[in-house]
């Protein structure tokens, strides 16, 4: 989080592709540093802190860079499309990675499973090699900073930049929110409302996540085929309802099936929202300060979000599972409406 912002302002001076391709072997050593070290019997705690620090770091870089640069590769009409298949091969990921890393450390060891993700990096970073040579601002030189801006002076623009769009503004305030409200009891409540409704059966906590992937999958599969939004504003902010629709019903006392469906409609309305959102992103936000004003969107949505886990954390322990995920998806509602207060909210076609 710290270094987003300085991430953004590089990702605005400099080639977007070699960002995300430098990003990608600076991960990829700095795996594989924990691999021999684990390799070799020697890895210790402040080792895994310490890369945890180094990728986070470099991470900033790569997740502005490849905001900014899909939109430099990909026709206007197929940004909805591209965000949409961003979007499905991280949930397949995270549908796979978890099985995979399983089958790895029960095979070879906690030092392999280190080492195929060290490889994946370096995976990356050969699928993103073509591009370098491919025509476009993404692969090519950026236009030069004049020698008199300061980084300063390029943050000082990215935040002028938002504030003169309301629907930004308005959205990575709300999103601040409801990434507490809705992120939250998602993360923290969901494993202790299995344990005290299911007697702790680890398999319905894995449905119940499995869910939310296949509900990701359907709403990026079934939203992410168009070529144009209509009632844009409307559409983002039932979005976040649906979202907060889906995470009240769990807390509620359903039978099984209805929780699976409410996890499902969780995951499609947040999908959705995230096409919606990063195509918005990318059309209305100038080219040469889109880098900028993404890690201002990725800083302020989840700037708050290491506090309001520890909030929730402390309001389970207070009132229980069931009342935080129904106290949290009505919370999430509400956030829905007062952004949709917002006139220019409600007129964004």
């Amino acid at each position: 989080l710290l270094f987003l912002l300085a991430g953004g302002v590089a990702v605005d001076r400099l080639p977007r592709v070699r960002i995300m391709l430098a990003s990608d072997l600076a991960r990829g050593l700095c795996v594989t540093g924990v691999a021999g070290l684990a390799y070799a019997g020697r890895l210790e705690v402040w080792h895994v802190l310490a890369a945890s620090l180094i990728f986070g770091l470099v991470d900033a870089f790569f997740q502005p860079a490849y905001i900014a640069a899909v939109p430099d590769l990909t026709p206007v009409d197929l940004l909805p499309s591209a965000n949409a298949l961003t979007s499905l091969s991280g949930q397949a990921g995270r549908i796979v990675g978890p099985l995979a890393a399983a089958s790895l450390v029960a095979v070879g060891g906690t030092p392999a499973a280190f080492a195929v993700n060290a490889a994946s990096f370096f995976a990356s970073a050969l699928c993103l090699a073509p591009l370098l040579r491919a025509p476009g601002p993404a692969a090519g030189p950026a236009p030069e900073a004049p020698a008199q801006r300061s980084v300063r002076a390029d943050l000082r623009a990215g935040f002028a930049t938002v504030r003169a769009i309301p629907i930004l503004w308005v959205t990575i305030l709300v999103a601040a929110l409801f990434n507490i409200t809705l992120a939250g009891p998602y993360q923290i409540a969901l494993p202790y409302l299995v344990d005290d409704r299911f007697a702790g059966q680890v398999q319905m906590l894995g449905w119940l996540y499995a869910a939310f992937a296949v509900g990701y999958v359907l709403g990026g599969v079934w939203y992410g085929r168009r070529t144009t939004f209509r009632w844009r504003g409307w559409t983002l902010y039932a979005t976040i309802a649906a979202a907060g629709l889906g995470l009240l019903v769990i807390g509620l006392p359903v039978p099984p099936l209805v929780l699976l469906l409410a996890a499902a409609l969780n995951g499609a309305a947040l999908e959705i929202f995230g096409v919606i959102w990063t195509t918005s992103l990318q059309t209305m936000v100038p080219a040469d300060q889109l880098g900028r004003v993404a890690s201002i969107d990725a800083l302020g949505s989840f700037g708050l979000l290491p506090v309001g886990l520890g909030l929730v954390g402390l309001a389970v322990e207070a009132l229980g599972a069931p009342a935080i995920l129904v106290l949290g998806g009505a919370l999430t509602m509400g956030l829905a409406g007062l952004g949709l207060l917002h006139p220019q909210v409600r007129g964004l076609d």
